[in-house]
């Protein structure tokens, strides 16, 4: 393996070394680059100081952003990702794996682009992601199909066998594997290959208790390894799992022998590498100990057997004892009978147990199944109501009409947050949510919150205090969308439930280090409290103390569910203090890392309500679909003065768009033939510049992530807020705008 990533850096560099030919006007600058990626690669490698490869490959970065390369941009995300692949911080290595691939062209396939994705499957199968990292893993695929680069290809096969294994597909598994040692057998290249496919193969009959096939498999992936180019590394592991087998079918000298072997093996590995001394010492004081107890085992076994010699001795004087020993006998027999009867009564319950725990599991996931289904379509009808409600509201309607649209948008908003929380929950339970970790400001994340609630607050009356502490002057690292539902949730309670009274938010540091930040939260209000007796139910779903309650003061009873759970996702806890009449206090602790120190941030946000001339005669495609989406969609970027062409799939998209140029394209997710994710696919192919902004009613199995990585720029929810809407168009027209005035 290490010699096929050896030749993708050659590779690499090879490319390189064309487009300094090329361009020699720049020679200086790729000069510049390729010399830090070098020294990057030289620490990595040889000296193995990490920090200082990240650093030289970061000035690599920015030599490369200050001339708008984005080739070498991509190589240098590319062996950023490497670095802390190796570093085991694949949330990082990720998030540099997946700039790399967004900067490669996709017309020309090249084998750095297919090592990205080889690299990104590889890092999502350490995250216990086995369907993500399949679909990079067939990415790949294709790509070193297309540029017929085969050792790389029996590679990802051999991943793709470990993947079906993870998942319990053992048969799917053993199938691959074999049809990789047959492809390969006369072929010295794939010795490494051969011997890993020999070993997983014993690790499968090893999960079976076929310990005695198991060990065949791994006789035979030290024979391989032997006849070939001797991998060291492989020949330890392998040695340790056939000394496991041999152990397991009591052949214990032969079970010694494997684990002397292997101590022989990681002595001569810490005399030639000092650098690992350590590891190996630990090492062989564990196999000492587990050599001492297989020889204890041993003699136990020989002493077991001069027992039985002896006993044969003992038989004949026993005899004389028959006559008792039968009446024994035939009171162990009786009491045998009733063990067996009361065994096979345990065996019984324990089934009719299993099989309720399996109705149970199946009921909950029907459960979550049908409501995530039901929030995902309740979605389409109500982007419908929404929309027309937000146009005829801008339409000047009579004063007879207005206070029912007023009503309606009401109830559409509410109905909208009730089955965000719905799909929320849902997301929640489940295995997909995932944690972001990106820089933010957390002064600025809770002045937008507070801003959001100004409306609120003045209809309640509230006297709103916030506190943070001064000495948080740095952004910090995590997850600001969840952040923000805690905040959201909590604030949004403590004004409900405070009318004409205080709400206080305060924000502190706790401890810190050189590199991370622990910060205090609480909110806390005078207001209704919470009695004793409910505190325990009151993070339940759909509780909300009483009826009485529900009744006067509204929602769901999903708030502090969601903030519970999301809390207990990023590894803390919550705590509260109320009582009844004396207002309620919630406190909680979150960890963080230290971020870059606070940075006048540049002017990114358009005020689109001052800045209509903004979309005045800007082109938009929008593709999608649903009739009624279409016209509230061309609706509201006509009141904008923006000039908006639809298309109905995402064929015709693709056709009309080698022939057509637009300032923004609005790509539906869901669409007849191909769907959106696979039209955007095949444009970037071509255009790389439009910005595409994905529309979806996005259901469990989406997520931002996931859809940025086809190519989309960002992601509107439906139904969208019309606001938030044109705020992330302005967002992006405006950059274009700056772009072609640079």
């Amino acid at each position: 393996m290490k010699k096929i990533l050896c030749l993708l850096l050659f590779c690499l560099f090879s490319i390189v070394g064309k487009s300094q030919a090329l361009y020699k006007e720049t020679a200086h600058i790729n000069d510049s680059i390729d010399y830090y990626l070098e020294i990057a690669i030289f620490n990595k490698e040889d000296k193995k100081s990490f920090n200082k490869a990240i650093v030289y490959t970061e000035k690599a970065i920015e030599f490369a952003k200050m001339h708008t390369d984005k080739s070498k941009l991509a190589n240098c995300y590319l062996i950023l990702g490497g670095i802390y692949q190796d570093l085991q911080k694949n949330d990082e290595a990720i998030e540099n794996y997946i700039r790399s691939i967004n900067l490669y062209s996709k017309d020309n396939p090249n084998s750095n682009l297919a090592l990205a994705y080889y690299n990104l499957g590889k890092c999502y199968l350490e995250k216990n992601k086995a369907d993500l990292s399949e679909i990079y893993f067939k990415k790949s695929a294709s790509l070193y199909e297309q540029i017929n680069f085969n050792d790389a290809i029996e590679l990802i096969n051999l991943q793709k066998a470990i993947i079906q294994k993870e998942k319990g597909n053992l048969f799917e598994s053993e199938r691959i594997l074999k049809s990789t040692i047959n492809k390969i057998r006369n072929n010295d290249a794939f010795n490494d290959t051969k011997v890993e496919a020999y070993f997983q193969l014993g690790e499968i009959e090893f999960l079976k208790r076929h310990y005695d096939i198991a060990s065949i498999y791994y006789e035979q992936a030290l024979k391989t390894n032997l006849s070939g180019n001797y991998n060291i590394a492989l020949q330890k592991k392998v040695l340790k799992r056939l000394s496991d087998a041999y152990f397991e079918t009591n052949e214990f000298e032969k079970s010694n022998a494997c684990l002397q072997k292997y101590v022989i093996i990681s002595d001569s590995i810490g005399k030639y590498y000092n650098t690992f001394v350590s590891e190996n010492t630990f090492d062989k004081i564990q196999f000492d100990k587990q050599l001492k107890t297989i020889e204890e085992l041993d003699k136990e076994k020989k002493s077991q057997q001069k027992t039985l010699r002896f006993s044969k001795l003992i038989v004949i004087l026993s005899i004389a004892l028959i006559s008792i020993l039968s009446l024994l006998s035939l009171s162990l027999y009786k009491n045998n009978k009733i063990r067996i009867s009361t065994n096979r009564l345990l065996k019984d319950k324990n089934k009719e147990l299993i099989i309720e725990k399996e109705k149970a599991e199946q009921a909950s996931k029907a459960r979550s199944e049908f409501l995530a289904t039901v929030s995902h379509e309740l979605r389409t009808p109500l982007n419908a109501i929404n929309g027309i409600t937000y146009l005829l509201l801008h339409e000047r309607p009579k004063a007879s009409q207005l206070n029912y649209l007023k009503s309606l948008e009401f109830s559409g908003n509410y109905l909208l947050n009730f089955i965000n929380d719905i799909l929320e929950i849902n997301r929640l339970e489940s295995d997909k949510i995932l944690v972001e970790n990106i820089s933010f400001n957390i002064k600025e994340l809770v002045d937008n919150i507070n801003t959001s609630f100004n409306e609120f607050i003045i209809e309640n009356k509230i006297n709103f205090h916030c506190q943070i502490d001064n000495r948080i002057n740095y952004n910090i690292i995590g997850d600001p969308t969840k952040i923000s539902q805690i905040l959201i949730n909590l604030i949004n309670n403590a004004i409900k439930f405070s009318k004409n009274g205080d709400v206080w938010l305060t924000i502190k540091e706790s401890k810190k280090s050189v590199d991370n930040i622990s910060l205090f939260f609480e909110i806390k209000d005078n207001g209704i409290g919470i009695p004793k007796d409910k505190q325990d139910a009151i993070f339940d779903s759909f509780s909300q103390g009483s009826v009485e309650i529900n009744r006067t003061y509204g929602g769901t009873g999903l708030g502090l569910s969601i903030v519970k759970k999301i809390i207990e996702l990023l590894g803390s806890k919550i705590e509260l203090e109320s009582d009844t009449n004396k207002g309620t206090t919630f406190k909680f602790e979150l960890n963080f890392k230290k971020g870059e120190l606070h940075q006048k941030p540049l002017v990114n946000n358009v005020s689109v309500e001052d800045n209509n001339l903004l979309f005045v005669n800007k082109k938009i495609l929008l593709v999608e679909d649903n009739k009624i989406n279409q016209m509230i969609t061309h609706k509201m970027l006509e009141k904008k003065g923006v000039i908006c062409t639809i298309i109905e799939n995402g064929e015709d998209a693709i056709s009309h768009l080698k022939t057509n140029t637009y300032d923004l394209i609005l790509m539906d997710v869901h669409l007849p033939g191909i769907n959106g994710t696979e039209a955007t696919e095949e444009i970037r192919k071509f255009n790389t510049q439009t910005p595409i902004i994905a529309l979806t009613a996005i259901s469990l199995n989406e997520n931002k992530e996931m859809l940025m990585s086809y190519g989309m720029d960002d992601v509107i929810t439906k139904p969208f807020v019309p606001t938030n809407f044109y705020q992330i168009l302005a967002c992006f027209l405006s950059r274009a705008n700056r772009e072609e005035n640079a």
